[in-house]
């Protein structure tokens, strides 16, 4: 069992950043690749970036790449996604989620066993 809690979120203007965190809880932090997926109002969940046990491997949706960057530090149970240039766009709820066990569809919620609760993202124009 995994218990994940994000932070970070708020209002930011337009070409602002905003770092989020995502804490988990137990011993086995490093044995979970990690998500980040977000909901905007009206619209379904999506995937926004992903990266490996070990943090070697990223991987980011084309509506992002080159401005968020994940990253994550097993020492501190701790997920990162650090969002850079933001665009009205970019408002919504973002969530991590945990996946113990890789079935190749990592950009699908399906993909992943623990979610955190959400924190809001608004980014201003």
């Amino acid at each position: 069992q995994v218990q994940l809690v994000e932070s970070g979120g708020g209002l930011v203007q337009a070409g602002g950043s905003l770092r989020l965190s995502c804490a988990a809880s137990g011993r086995t932090f490093s044995t979970y690749a990690m998500g980040w997926f977000r909901q905007a109002p009206g619209k379904e969940r999506e995937f926004v970036a992903r990266i490996s046990l070990s943090g070697i491997t990223s991987y980011y949706a084309d509506s992002v790449k080159g401005r968020f960057t994940i990253s994550r530090d097993n020492a501190r149970n701790t997920v990162y996604l650090q969002m850079n240039s933001l665009k009205p766009e970019d408002t919504a709820v973002y969530y991590c989620a945990a996946d113990r066990f890789y079935s190749g569809t990592y950009a699908y919620e399906s993909e992943y066993d623990y979610w955190g609760q959400g924190t809001q993202v608004t980014v201003s124009s």
